[in-house]
């Protein structure tokens, strides 16, 4: 009789087993999505935060060695050599004058998918 019973355990063992691992899938995904969402967040994030940093720099240096600010972003393309992912950052560029600093923002056109 201990055969009988035995048997079912470790059917029952068996089914519960597989039942776990469906579990434990779709919940190991999940937090492989997740996980993957922050690491993109972060990297456009740094990617901004690079923009801004070259932006800054090139103003600042086009107004050091030619005493007078860029006259438009194009400017600092061309002369500067700026580079950015123009699908991704809008870049809206504002100059007041040829010797104040120009308004510079920087949006994010799209979110991150």
């Amino acid at each position: 009789m201990t055969n009988r019973f035995t048997a079912k355990k470790n059917i029952f063992s068996y089914l519960s087993r597989i039942r776990f691992i469906y579990l434990l899938c779709p919940a190991l995904l999940l937090i492989f999505t997740l996980a993957l969402s922050s690491i993109e967040e972060t990297a456009v994030e740094k990617q901004r935060e690079s923009l801004e940093t070259a932006l800054t720099r090139n103003i600042t240096h086009c107004y050091a060695v030619e005493g007078y600010y860029p006259p438009s972003l194009a400017y600092l393309e061309e002369h500067y050599g700026l580079t950015y992912d123009k699908e991704l950052f809008f870049v809206d560029y504002q100059p007041v004058a040829s010797n104040m600093r120009p308004y510079v923002t920087i949006l994010q056109r799209k979110a991150s998918s």
